[in-house]
This record gives structure tokens, C-alpha cells and sequence, in this order.
């Protein structure tokens, strides 16, 4: 088993699996921001965000998160310097005529993502973790989530649309990739894959992106 986890196909397949979690990771970190577009009062995100918080499960699983990254990050980037001394085409791309830029650059737009997740965490797990804004009754977590949508933050607000437009980008190509990775990859696959990834992509970045501009334009008008 080590012995294939060394090969090139056993990184990818690492590599495929790690992103796969993350994609699903991805729809239930939206659809619980989007509570706060639901209920404005932001009591069904405060109560979501307090079992999320208290449920042990979820707690395992934010460990587990955190390895996918550190997995996902690590093996991007060691085929990425594979790739870069054997050929200028990135990880499972199944046809030399069907090369998109988003393939073509997928760790410049994995670089970018993890710079701005790092700003992202900061700005929220860790202070939801490890300062008391929310115990002292400075803020809820509601508050603390869409208080950078404001027009006071457009910079910020400007910042992460824009990322979650690079995510989209990102995720074009590896949602298919990993698919075809773990053998989807036949031409009836194929065309169904780059369908349901580029409908995945929209739908993340469409729907993160909406929130913030939703509280954006809220704030304007207050």
C-alpha cells in the first residue's frame, strides 16, 4: 500500500479523494452561512452555528478538515513540481487537446485560495476559538460573519468574491479531475463530468458571493 501511495497514480488518487471531501465540505459550509440570508435576526445561525460548535462529531471532523487541506495542499503541490519538470500539463488531465486555464494553472489559483483561507480563518475560527468577542457579548456569531460585509469592509467584501471567483475556477477543473481520477473517465463520463463541475463551481461561487454582496447592499441601504 505505501509502495502505491509513492507512485504517481497513488498521489493522485490522494489527491482526488482529499478534494472530494473538501467539494462536500464546501456545500454544507454554504448552506449553513446561508441561514443568515434566511433569518435576518441571525437566532437560526446563532443556534446552527452553537451546535456545530458543541456537536463532538463535528468537532472530530473539523481535525479531519483540517488534514484534507494539509493533505490536499501537500500533494498538489509535489505534482505540481513533478509535472513542471516532466511536462507543463497539471494532474489528470485526460486529453492533450482539452487543456482549459484553469487545468493549465491550478496551483496559482490553489496559491491564491490558500492565501486568502488563511485571512478567512482568521478572521473567524480564530475568533471564535481563541479570543472571547463572542463570550464577553461584544458580538454573536452572527454578527461576526456578516460584519465584514459592510461598506465600511468593501475592500474585504471585494476581496472575497473575487476569491470565491478563483475557487470557481479551481474547482471547474478539479471537481471532473477527480472524478476521472478514480476511473470516471471514459467520453460518456467525460461530458457529464464537465457539466456537473462547471454547475458545482457556479453554484459555490455564485452562492458564497451572494451572501456578501447581500450584506453589502444591506448596509448601503441602512
Amino acid at each position: 500500500m505505501s509502495s502505491f501511495l509513492n507512485t504517481s497514480v497513488g498521489k493522485k488518487m490522494i489527491m482526488s479523494i482529499s478534494g472530494l471531501f473538501l467539494i462536500v465540505f464546501l456545500i454544507v459550509h454554504l448552506s449553513l452561512n446561508f441561514l443568515t440570508v434566511l433569518d435576518n435576526t441571525g437566532e437560526l445561525f446563532n443556534k446552527a452555528a452553537m451546535f456545530m460548535e458543541t456537536n463532538f462529531l463535528v468537532s472530530i471532523m473539523e481535525y479531519v478538515l483540517a488534514l484534507g487541506f494539509i493533505v490536499h495542499i501537500f500533494y498538489g503541490t509535489l505534482l505540481t513540481i513533478k509535472n513542471q519538470k516532466t511536462r507543463p500539463i497539471p494532474y489528470a488531465v485526460s486529453t492533450k487537446t482539452d487543456i482549459s486555464w484553469s487545468s493549465k494553472n491550478m496551483w496559482i489559483t490553489g496559491a491564491l485560495i490558500l492565501g486568502f483561507l488563511l485571512l478567512h480563518l482568521y478572521n473567524y475560527f480564530y475568533k471564535f476559538k481563541f479570543t472571547d468577542i463572542i463570550e464577553s457579548g461584544q458580538m454573536t456569531k452572527y454578527d461576526l460573519v456578516i460584519g465584514l460585509f459592510s461598506y465600511s469592509n468593501w475592500i474585504y467584501t471585494l476581496l472575497y468574491i473575487t476569491w470565491f471567483i478563483i475557487l470557481g475556477l479551481h474547482l471547474n477543473h478539479s471537481f471532473q479531475s477527480a472524478f476521472q481520477t478514480i476511473g470516471l473517465n471514459n467520453q460518456k463520463w467525460l461530458k457529464r463530468l464537465k457539466f456537473i463541475s462547471t454547475l458545482y463551481a457556479i453554484f459555490i461561487s455564485s452562492g458564497f458571493s451572494f451572501i456578501a454582496l447581500y450584506f453589502f447592499i444591506k448596509s448601503l441601504l441602512n
